[in-house]
């Protein structure tokens, strides 16, 4: 039985080790370049990581059989030893000192940098359970919003000003948030009510909306198609519903969408 014990410890890490390197059950497309590096970090997490468990699980199925019950003699007596202790306990260390101090620059790239001047600027507003995205319009200003003006029921979930002319042009979609393609775009995410989280799995972007705060990311699709916008925190009874499209046009298509909009 310790040989079937060994082969099935060898044979699922193995196992495991093929999935990951044929990439089974991988991660979804990736739409924006900059992202590449998130990948890149997780891969190398994996690679290190894949290392020492599967030579791990190799050593514990050699011991399982080298070391089987060998009928009533007495097993051996070894002290510990504080070298190979401190020296594995060192090693560990290093590695996920290593792989935090190389994710944390990664992260840092990504969400501590300023947006390009350039960037194409909308306002991501979710509540139960809608994603309410507004933009500046043709101004390229967005308009005042008063909280005593929120009225679902008349059309204005965000409280526009209608007074204040910057806020005549403002469009404001419903579960549907359209970009030009290869242009950057920053959000500012705030939140109605509840914490939501603004998740698209193609751009690698997940951050939460937190109620209060009005929370800045950027990003850039490069890719044409339309990908879902989910809601990564538990936000209700209906969470299920907290589902958006994010349509990636050219930037023709992207004009064309805008201007049918400000007619409706």
């Amino acid at each position: 039985m310790a040989l079937v014990y060994a082969l099935l410890l060898w044979l699922i890490a193995t196992s495991t080790v093929v999935i990951f390197i044929g990439r089974v059950w991988w991660y979804p497309e990736l739409i924006s370049r900059a992202a590449q590096a998130i990948d890149d970090q997780s891969i190398l997490t994996f690679i290190v990581t894949g290392i020492v468990f599967f030579l791990a699980q190799v050593a514990l199925g050699y011991f399982i059989w080298r070391y089987r019950a060998r009928g009533n003699s007495s097993a051996a007596y070894w002290h510990e030893s504080p070298k190979l202790e401190m020296t594995w306990t060192v090693l560990t260390a290093i590695v996920f000192v290593g792989l935090g101090i190389q994710g944390n620059r990664v992260w840092a790239g990504l969400w501590i940098t300023e947006a390009p001047a350039d960037a194409l600027t909308i306002e991501v507003v979710p509540q139960q359970f809608v994603w309410n995205i507004r933009y500046p319009g043709l101004d390229g200003q967005f308009g005042r919003t008063e909280v005593g003006l929120i009225s679902d029921a008349a059309g204005n979930p965000l409280g526009l000003d209608d007074t204040d002319p910057a806020a005549r042009d403002d469009i404001v979609a419903i579960n549907q948030m359209a970009i030009p393609v290869n242009r950057p775009i920053r959000v500012i995410l705030r939140t109605k009510d509840v914490t939501h989280s603004f998740f698209v799995p193609q751009l690698r972007v997940k951050q939460d909306a937190v109620p209060g705060m009005a929370i800045m990311i950027h990003f850039t699709a490069n890719k044409l198609g339309e990908y879902e916008i989910a809601c990564a925190e538990l936000c209700g009874m209906q969470h299920y519903k907290m589902r958006s499209r994010l349509i990636v046009m050219s930037e023709p298509d992207y004009e064309n969408w805008l201007k049918q909009r400000s007619a409706q």
